[in-house]
């Protein structure tokens, strides 16, 4: 059990794992599972559980009242985590210890993925 939100573990495929990232996208898991393997972590990834369901209502609705729309499927989203327990994904990206393939350090937008190619940024105690 994690002291705080910040470093989670789960059982996943019945191996003890840091979770990297809860209800990930599929393009997402693409993305975090090259950077950490190429970082040589061993990565799994297991099927988020579905959504708990919305409480029914005590008052029950007449059939005029009820709308008819379509059963909409969850979407489907992914647990990440890495075998190794001490790893945290704060941690690690502003103690700046995570490396792209091309060799530079991923940024913070980076892992966000709102940059399309990590760049060396260089820390602004360093700036001159």
């Amino acid at each position: 059990m994690a002291i705080n939100k910040n470093h989670e573990f789960e059982d996943l495929d019945g191996v003890k794992c840091a979770i990297v990232e809860k209800s990930a996208t599929p393009h997402r898991v693409a993305f975090l599972k090259n950077i950490l393997e190429y970082n040589r972590y061993k990565v799994i990834v297991v099927a988020s559980p579905p959504p708990k369901a919305a409480p029914a209502k005590p008052v029950a609705p007449t059939v005029e009242e009820i709308p008819e729309t379509p059963a909409v499927p969850a979407p489907e989203t992914f647990t990440i985590g890495v075998t190794d327990v001490t790893f945290n994904p704060t941690n690690a990206i502003f103690g700046r210890l995570l490396k792209a393939p091309k060799g530079h350090v991923i940024t913070l937008a980076y892992w966000n993925q709102k940059e399309k190619e990590p760049h060396d940024e260089v820390p602004y105690f360093d700036k001159n």
